[in-house]
């Protein structure tokens, strides 16, 4: 499936939680409304929009939040997906608190890859970036997910005078495994509003420093938008997403669907098309047209990197699966 733009649009993120209904010490952040529970749209509901979404082109689905490790069947949901005619991978998006707990199950159900956010190793930074003592778990949950030979991604975003200088640390995780550490440059939505975003450029140019020349990857990893170089000597590999200054719009292939029913063509935008009262309506023809909508409604990119007054989303990213 092509957009407009002659895009190929075949990733769906599925935010499974977001507005939790589920306050417990795994929900980061805290402060996100609740929900009430049929606000929120079913496993079942999700793998049928999943399904519909199959019959138009999209082959990959990524299950994200929030966090989604805390919705209660999401291993069933993934199994409901993987067994989807036409979708060929699912992946998940985890903050790895969980993790440990599911390993196996995930393992069993084919579960093709999993990204773990974590933005420093310091045990008193993670507490002051994430507001709960939980690195132990993280950490316990990366070297169980090492004995069932799932790639696996860290996902990092370094805040100007918090962690700046944790990459030091983090890289080190590619060093001895075979786990890709990745810098997602800090995108100005809900909180992110408040910091000051640090180039991928930049932290480059310190790995560069410190280690001399890398090897940059020029075979594509994944399906995102990560650009990717090699340490020598490292088994693992870092990744740069640079959305502010290194605008990939132009290679976007994903559109996303919030635990709420709506899809989203952009993270910039507050736009959106609603698929709740199609699925709850059982009009299959009505949600793959409203899909092909926001497809069509892809804009031809962001706007984070110009005036501020024009992103019109203002929820935070665990609300939108970002």
């Amino acid at each position: 499936m092509t957009d407009k733009y002659g895009r190929v649009i075949d990733y769906m993120r599925v935010s499974i939680i977001d507005r939790c209904n589920l306050r417990c010490q795994y929900c980061i952040p805290t402060d996100i409304e609740w929900l009430p529970p049929q606000e929120i749209l079913t496993l079942e509901e999700i793998a049928e929009i999943c399904r519909q979404a199959s019959l138009i082109g999209i082959r990959k689905i990524k299950i994200t939040g929030g966090e989604p490790l805390i919705r209660k069947g999401c291993i069933d949901l993934i199994r409901m997906i993987r067994a989807i005619p036409g979708i060929q991978q699912v992946t998940l998006t985890t903050n790895g608190v969980l993790l440990a707990q599911y390993a196996g199950q995930l393992y069993e159900e084919g579960l093709d890859a999993i990204n773990v956010s974590l933005d420093t190793l310091d045990r008193e930074k993670y507490i002051k970036i994430t507001g709960s003592d939980r690195l132990p778990d993280v950490l316990k949950g990366i070297s169980e997910m090492e004995r069932y030979k799932i790639p696996l991604k860290i996902n990092s975003v370094l805040q100007r005078g918090v962690n700046d200088e944790d990459w030091k640390d983090l890289i080190l995780l590619a060093k001895d495994r075979e786990i890709d550490v990745r810098f997602i440059e800090m995108m100005p939505i809900g909180h992110g509003k408040e910091f000051t975003s640090i180039s991928n450029e930049e932290i480059l140019q310190k790995i560069r420093a410190r280690y001399g020349q890398v090897e940059d990857i020029k075979k594509a990893r994944g399906n995102g938008p990560a650009t990717y170089c090699h340490i020598p000597g490292f088994k693992g590999n870092i990744g740069s997403i640079s959305a502010i200054h290194g605008k990939f719009c132009d290679g976007c292939n994903r559109i996303r669907l919030t635990s709420t029913g709506q899809i989203k063509p952009c993270l910039c935008y507050e736009d959106h098309i609603s698929l709740k009262e199609a699925i709850r309506n059982g009009s299959k023809e009505e949600i793959r047209r409203s899909l092909l909508m926001a497809i069509d409604k892809k804009p031809a990119g962001h706007c984070f990197n110009e005036d501020q007054e024009m992103i019109t989303e203002k929820h935070e990213m665990a609300q939108i699966g970002g």
